[in-house]
């Protein structure tokens, strides 16, 4: 048992050292061998000690006192205690929704009609009434009225029906007729989703693209135009002019598969 102790204290030393019980506690002392010396240490009423126990000493002065009993070494560790079972504390504060995942996409309309409304009527002097070309304006010296050319769209743009429009696009291809110069066509929103009987209500308009005879482009839109129709409030693209010039044909579906065509492209989330 002497090996146990902490044979490299000094007994000229000071502060906490080992030593080993020789006898149990008698008058409030008892026997403890520290370094190889027997000595008599003072014992806490509290502590029961027993003979061969380790205990922990301080000195001070000439005086020994136990101030503990070294436990014996754990014969297994100890295993770690379950997780406790407790509910949150409630702060009060509601947590935020998460956040919506963000979907974006391209929903490409062909028109479901495309027309020439003159003279208080739908023109079928040409092609089918519903893949008739697209006019602007009047002929030279012709007594015909003025011609509003109309693509409609049906109900596919109101399919997006919620989401946020980032983007259109419209194709558009100049046919013969008038000057040869580039010229732009005014294009218009229309209210209707197809062909009504009468004329065709025309709302916002915008100045579409320089094009000479024969060229074709795809046309970016105002943003505000794609949501209109997203949102159901417009169901078609027009070209109108408040007077005879320029008198300009435009391509409609019966003379061009792409004619306005238009690409919205979308975006649904935060």
């Amino acid at each position: 048992m002497a090996d146990i102790a902490d044979t490299r204290v000094s007994l000229a030393g000071t502060g906490v050292v080992r030593g080993i019980a020789q006898s149990a506690v008698s008058g409030n002392a008892c026997l403890v061998k520290v370094g190889g010396i027997t000595v008599t240490a003072r014992v806490a009423t509290t502590l029961t000690i027993a003979v061969g126990n380790i205990l922990l000493l301080a000195r001070l002065a000439s005086t020994y006192y136990v101030i503990n009993v070294v436990p014996a070494a754990p014969t297994l560790t100890p295993s770690t205690p379950p997780p406790t079972d407790t509910t949150p504390v409630d702060t009060g504060d509601t947590p935020p929704a998460p956040k919506p995942p963000v979907r974006t996409g391209t929903l490409t309309c062909v028109p479901t009609a495309t027309a020439c409304y003159r003279d208080g009527s739908w023109r079928s002097d040409g092609d089918p009434t519903n893949s008739f070309d697209l006019y602007q304006g009047r002929y030279g010296g012709s007594s015909y009225g003025r011609n509003t050319g109309c693509a409609f769209y049906g109900s596919k743009p109101h399919t997006l029906s919620g989401a946020t429009c980032t983007k259109i696009t419209v194709k558009i291809k100049r046919l013969s007729a008038g000057d040869y110069g580039a010229r732009s066509a005014t294009l218009r929103l229309v209210s209707q989703t197809s062909r009504p009987g009468g004329a065709p209500t025309l709302n916002e308009s915008t100045s579409g693209p320089s094009l000479t005879i024969g060229s074709s482009t795809t046309f970016t839109l105002p943003t505000s135009w794609g949501q209109a129709l997203i949102d159901g409030t417009r169901g078609g693209i027009g070209i109108n002019v408040s007077s005879d010039d320029p008198y300009i044909h435009l391509a409609g579906r019966g003379s061009w598969s792409a004619a306005f065509t238009i690409a919205i492209s979308w975006r649904r989330g935060s």
